[in-house]
């Protein structure tokens, strides 16, 4: 995924990357409860700090969704609708899982020296991926073109600031520490909003945050 940086930062050990604060930073690994994700600039792969970028929300990205939870999302969805969704089987890579009307289709994103694809075609981001997808048929068998998720009434991107820290009282809600930035999918409940933070997906009450941007 890529992320824009929110403070310029020199790095003090070899394995890290140095940027400008507003570089475009390409993220190729998150870990949870680690202070650094793993990224690449300008072809430099390394670690940065988390809490100096903020990644761009897209509403297509899932962050750590299983396959079984894509499937009972997208199943009846309108043909071409999709979402990215950090691999189970392989930590640190990406699945496509796109639905056919009457069936969902899960593409492994292969990356390599920084490069990206699912067919022959190779990008230097998963945006990038995503948008020629978006008019060439990701299906081999017959046209598939891809398409975003059904909007809400959040239809620009949007990030919150976690103003507090909130333990969840069920496992669908979100779990986030005070400081911590969630990229908003959806804002249409008024007793929940929904998510990504931490490496997954959830509602928490919207009390909690503080919007950033809209």
């Amino acid at each position: 995924m890529e992320a824009v940086a929110l403070f310029s930062f020199t790095a003090s050990e070899a394995a890290e990357i140095s940027f400008l604060k507003r570089d475009i930073i390409k993220v190729t690994e998150m870990e949870d409860n680690s202070y650094w994700f793993t990224a690449e600039i300008q072809g430099k792969r390394g670690y940065v700090p988390k809490n100096y970028i903020s990644l761009l929300p897209h509403p297509w990205f899932a962050g750590r969704v299983s396959r079984l939870e894509a499937e009972r999302w997208l199943r009846w969805q309108d043909t071409g609708v999709f979402l990215v969704r950090e691999s189970e089987s392989a930590p640190g890579e990406f699945s496509l899982s796109v639905s056919y009307g009457d069936r969902v289709e899960h593409f492994r994103v292969l990356e390599g020296r920084g490069q990206y694809c699912i067919w022959n075609e190779l990008f230097c981001s998963l945006n990038r991926l995503v948008d020629f997808y978006r008019s060439h048929s990701i299906a081999a068998e017959h046209v598939v073109y891809l398409r975003d998720p059904p909007s809400s009434p959040c239809p620009k991107p949007c990030l919150v600031h976690a103003i507090c820290d909130y333990t969840p009282p069920q496992t669908t809600h979100l779990h986030f520490l005070h400081g911590d930035i969630i990229d908003l999918l959806d804002c249409s409940g008024a007793l929940t909003w929904r998510g990504p933070c931490r490496g997954r997906v959830g509602v928490f009450p919207p009390e909690y945050v503080h919007l950033l941007y809209h």
